[in-house]
C-alpha cells in the first residue's frame, strides 16, 4: 500500500464512529497519476448494504466554485478575454454605472470586492431568475473594494454571470466545453441529476418541506432556485473525474499546456493576492489553514462535505469527499478531519 494509506483509512474510519459522515471516498496523486484511493462507511444510512463506492456521484457544492467557474474564467483570461485588473463597468454593460461597475475581476476572485453578504437571493429578489440576476448585479456594495477579506458565495454568482458574459452561452455549457469534456470529466454536470444518476449519489441533507433527504438535486437553495446552475455550486461530480481535473492543474502548471486554463492561471492563482489581508487568498483557492502560505498548499472546500488540495510545489493533490451535511451542519468535526488528513498527504 502507499505510505500514509493505512493512516489515511483509520482517520477516515474513525470519523464514521464518531458520525462525522456516514461515508468517504478519498484519492491522492500527482501529475501522472492516482497513487492511492479508498472508499470507507456507506452512501446512505437508509442503505446499509449499499457501501460507498469510487463512481458515488456527490454533490460537490462550492467546488463548482473551482471546477466550473474558475476554470471557465482561466480559459477566457488565457485567451485574452478578461481583464483581471480593469473594473468591470468598462467591459460589462450589465454593471456599467452600477455600484459593481467600479470592482475588478480579481476582487472578487479574493474575496475582498466588498459585495453583500446577504445570500438569501428569494427574500431579496424573489424568485425569477432574470430578477436575481439585476438585483444582484445592481446592489450597492457593503464596503469599499480591498478593505476586507470577507468570503460570499454573491462573489462566485457575479463571476459566474460574467463568465456568461464574455463566453456568450450559460455557464454549464462554458464549463462543459472548456474544462468537462476536454479532459473526460465524463461524470460531472450541473443538476438536476437524471433519475439514474440520482441513485448514485449521495444524499445531503433532509428536505423539511419534504420529510425526504435531498439526492441529485442541489443542497444549496440557490443553486436549486437558479434550475441547478449557477456560480456558487449546483454540480455533481465522482472521484475520478476530479481526480482527472487536478492532474491537468499540476500538468498545466509544468507543461503548459491544455485544452482551457494554463499554466499562467494556475500560477496566478495560487499565490496570494490579499497582502497583509487576513485570511490570506488566492484566486478563489486558499493556502491551507494551519499552514504557512510559503508551504504552497492550497484548498477549496464544499459545504457538503468535500474538499480539493492542490500543491504544485509537492506535486501532490488530494480529494476527500463526504456527505457530511447529511448528519449535522456543524462544520468543526469535519475540519479537524480534514486538517489531519491534510497533514496525512501533504506533512506539516
Amino acid at each position: 500500500m502507499t505510505p500514509g494509506t493505512d493512516d489515511i483509512e483509520q482517520l477516515l474510519t474513525t470519523g464514521l464512529r464518531d458520525r462525522i459522515y456516514p461515508g468517504a471516498v478519498w484519492a491522492v496523486g500527482d501529475a501522472g497519476a492516482t497513487h492511492a484511493t479508498g472508499t470507507v462507511g456507506v452512501r446512505d444510512p437508509a442503505e446499509p448494504d449499499e457501501p460507498m463506492r469510487t463512481d458515488t456521484i456527490f454533490d460537490v457544492a462550492s467546488l463548482t466554485k473551482i471546477i466550473a467557474v474558475w476554470a471557465s474564467l482561466g480559459a477566457l483570461w488565457e485567451d485574452g478575454d478578461l481583464p483581471l485588473d480593469d473594473a468591470l463597468g468598462t467591459f460589462w454593460p450589465e454593471v456599467t454605472g452600477r455600484p459593481l461597475g467600479t470592482v475588478t475581476a480579481r476582487r472578487l476572485l479574493t474575496h475582498t470586492a466588498g459585495v453583500p453578504l446577504r445570500a438569501n437571493l428569494e427574500k431579496l429578489y424573489g424568485s425569477d431568475p432574470e430578477a436575481i440576476r439585476a438585483g444582484v448585479l445592481h446592489e450597492a456594495l457593503h464596503r469599499p473594494p480591498g478593505e476586507a477579506v470577507e468570503y460570499t458565495d454573491r462573489a462566485a454568482l457575479i463571476l459566474g454571470y460574467l463568465a456568461e458574459h464574455l463566453a456568450g452561452r450559460p455557464l454549464d455549457q462554458v464549463a462543459h466545453a472548456r474544462t468537462w469534456l476536454p479532459l473526460g470529466m465524463n461524470d460531472t454536470r450541473f443538476g438536476p441529476l437524471p433519475a439514474a444518476l440520482a441513485a448514485r449519489c449521495a444524499p445531503t441533507e433532509l428536505d423539511q418541506e419534504t420529510g425526504r433527504y435531498i439526492q441529485g438535486s442541489a443542497h444549496d437553495f440557490s443553486a436549486r432556485l437558479l434550475d441547478g446552475v449557477c456560480g456558487i455550486a449546483g454540480a455533481f461530480s465522482v472521484l475520478d473525474d476530479l481526480a482527472r481535473f487536478l492532474r491537468y492543474l499540476l500538468d498545466a502548471a509544468s507543461a503548459g499546456s491544455g485544452p482551457g486554463f494554463g499554466p499562467a492561471w494556475v500560477e496566478e492563482s495560487l499565490t496570494v493576492h490579499t497582502g497583509e489581508l487576513e485570511p490570506a487568498r488566492g484566486l478563489f483557492w486558499h493556502p491551507a489553514p494551519s499552514t504557512d502560505p510559503a508551504d504552497g498548499t492550497y484548498v477549496h472546500y464544499g459545504f457538503t462535505g468535500t474538499a480539493m488540495w492542490i500543491s504544485t510545489k509537492q506535486n501532490r493533490w488530494a480529494i476527500l469527499l463526504t456527505n457530511k451535511i447529511y448528519y449535522t451542519r456543524d462544520r468543526e468535526p469535519l475540519t479537524a478531519v480534514r486538517n489531519e488528513f491534510r497533514k496525512l498527504v501533504f506533512g506539516g
